[in-house]
């Protein structure tokens, strides 16, 4: 697994905003906006005030976005290359900040391409599609879907290039995995949160492990199950994605000094899937009791072989 401590240089902070027809920012914002960026936009996201001022928590919301922006434009314009119309699904798009600057600072000049929001709760989608008509961004749909149903809509590519998540609390950032694995996705831009499942999961078996191995000292007391339930999912995530064919790197998102849910986990299919990686999610799994709860979550068979890849290929862990 690739690893690197930090990926990221600061937006550069160029007075280019694109100021629209009857609105107006604060000198001071204009010098935090990325070229280009509406500025209508950002009031009807209420990231600026009417007057055009950024307050504490919208400052640090677009902070946020505009870092993503960092690592998710490169891919996008890549898949652009050759006149083709690069896709992207935004899995658990809430009010669609992320969608609606990257089709503003990228999708908009391009010309082409298409971005998917996905979002459960019905009157954020209809709130997004209205926004979206308000403002012309047409190459923009919003979709009142579970992961289930959208990975069986019609209406959605069979393939995408990108498909982001940002924050998915708990499994949602499996489903998003789940939803790019089965639309054969070019990358995948992950931001997971409140990983709670594995360590509830630790916390049934906490008995038999203390009695088991001194490594369940790691999550006696609450506060470290927490912590390491945490760290194991985000490891599982990873160590799935590469046994499925992804190169996976994994960051902190420089900037978000308020935020403990600050790992980035950026994914690009290489078709290479690495059989050491489906051993030790095996192992993992075994060594933490983890094999009934989660093991059908991570592709693990009941023959100790790993279901990975878009395919349904078997990535057997132990033969050869």
């Amino acid at each position: 697994m690739k690893k690197t401590a930090r990926m990221a240089a600061q937006a550069p902070k160029i007075p280019a905003a694109r100021g629209d027809a009857g609105t107006g920012a604060d000198a001071q914002v204009l010098q935090e906006l990325r070229p280009g960026q509406s500025v209508e936009l950002l009031k009807e996201l209420h990231i600026l005030t009417r007057e055009g001022r950024l307050n504490q928590d919208s400052r640090r919301k677009l902070k946020q976005v505009y870092h993503l922006f960092q690592f998710i434009e490169p891919l996008l314009r890549e898949f652009a290359q050759d006149e083709q119309a690069p896709t992207l699904a935004d899995h658990g798009a809430g009010k669609s900040y992320l969608g609606f600057i990257l089709y503003d600072l990228f999708f908009r000049e391009l010309g082409r391409g298409h971005i998917y929001g996905i979002e459960t709760r019905a009157e954020l989608v209809e709130r997004s599609q209205a926004l979206a008509q308000r403002l012309g961004f047409g190459r923009m749909s919003f979709l009142a879907l579970s992961v289930a149903d959208s990975m069986q809509a019609d209406v959605l590519p069979a393939r995408f290039d990108v498909v982001t998540a940002l924050h998915a609390c708990d499994t949602a950032t499996d489903d998003a995995i789940a939803f790019g694995l089965a639309k054969q996705a070019r990358a995948m831009v992950l931001v997971p949160c409140c990983q709670a499942e594995v360590a509830s999961c630790l916390r049934q078996n906490k008995a038999l492990a203390l009695a088991r191995t001194p490594l369940a000292e790691l999550w006696r007391h609450p506060l470290h199950t927490r912590e390491l339930g945490s760290q194991l999912t985000n490891v599982l995530r990873c160590l799935y994605l590469e046994a499925s064919g992804y190169q996976v790197t994994v960051t902190e998102l420089v900037g978000w000094e308020h935020s403990m849910k600050n790992e980035l986990i950026v994914a690009r299919h290489t078709g290479q899937r690495k059989r050491s990686a489906a051993e030790r999610l095996r192992a993992i799994l075994a060594e933490f009791g983890l094999e009934r709860d989660l093991g059908p979550r991570f592709g693990l068979a009941g023959d100790g072989s790993v279901n990975a890849g878009e395919d349904g290929a078997v990535v057997q862990g132990v033969q050869a």
